[in-house]
């Protein structure tokens, strides 16, 4: 079994309405308390504010020295190609390569879409024609984006490497994309059995393809302390940010002590996962980020 890295999602939503949280602060103490990474999601307009997360993640690099800075995911779909390509290249640049561009097609908020101008319909078509190209425009050579767009894209720079590449989303088109594309996988909303089906269907994509297996990765929402909070806190959070009743998602969440998030966590890794991001649904983030950090150290000694 790999031994498993660690992420934590950083506050660029306010689904407690307590206003947009200090996201510098919250980075740089992530990186105190031992996350590998730090991620944020992305949205034009969604159920809660939200900071924009090239930003976000702007705001990170400025506050942080090792941390990596991860899209988790970026809807690449809902951007222009060539412009969203300069974004990812200056932040490499800028904040000393440590960029992981994870992308997914999302979809939840039609209404984000139609503001955007795109038809949510073709979200898909569009997010493949700019992954066909995307390592050229991230690596400052020239690229043509085909159907929808018919851009001819002169040479980006300055750029760095090649950031890792990771693709989110559970359905069959989603895996083969990440069999197609991907160094990693991000999957959300999963427990052992439903991990394990798709991880099967990615590695049977990926031998089709003569492709390696990505990296595996998973969201997880997680509440360390007291059970009775922590159930009620998660509820609040979730329902929210993505209108889904709790009790549809319980089951994917990681609620409890210390040690009952770490023998949840360890399960998942003996599934397959190596690559955790941790999104703690509390009002306190900052008392999150510090028990998982203990909790990091526990799954460390064991």
């Amino acid at each position: 079994m790999v031994t498993p890295r660690f992420g934590f999602m950083l506050p660029i939503s306010d689904p407690f309405g307590l206003g947009t949280p200090d996201i510098a602060a919250a980075a740089r103490h992530a990186e105190q308390v031992g996350a590998g990474t730090v991620w944020v999601g992305d949205h034009l307009a969604f159920h809660t504010p939200v900071v924009e997360a090239t930003v976000a993640l702007s705001v990170a690099a400025a506050a942080t020295e090792r941390v990596r800075l991860g899209f988790g995911v970026l809807l690449l779909a809902l951007r222009h190609p060539a412009w969203t390509a300069k974004q990812l290249t200056s932040l490499q640049v800028l904040s000393g390569q440590r960029l992981e561009v994870g992308i997914g097609v999302g979809g939840e908020n039609p209404a984000e879409w139609a503001a955007g101008g795109i038809p949510v319909q073709e979200r898909g078509t569009r997010t493949d024609a700019i992954l066909s190209v995307l390592p050229d425009l991230l690596s400052g050579n020239p690229a043509k984006i085909g159907a929808p767009y018919h851009l001819d894209v002169p040479p980006l720079a300055p750029h760095g490497d090649m950031p890792p590449l990771w693709i989110g989303g559970r359905s069959e088109q989603a895996l083969r994309r990440a069999a197609r594309h991907g160094d990693g996988w991000i999957g959300m909303f999963a427990d052992e059995q439903r991990l394990a089906s798709a991880l099967g269907h990615l590695r049977r994509c990926c031998t089709e393809l003569a492709r390696p297996v990505p990296r595996i990765g998973l969201l997880v929402f997680t509440h360390i302390g007291d059970p009775a909070k922590g159930r009620a806190e998660t509820a609040r959070f979730l329902e929210a940010q993505y209108r889904i009743p709790f009790e549809k998602v319980e089951r994917y969440t990681a609620i409890g002590t210390a040690n009952e998030v770490a023998a949840k966590l360890d399960r998942f890794a003996r599934v397959g996962v190596d690559e955790f991001i941790l999104f703690p649904a509390a009002t306190d983030h900052h008392s999150q980020y510090e028990q998982l950090g203990q909790t990091l150290e526990l799954i460390g000694a064991a």
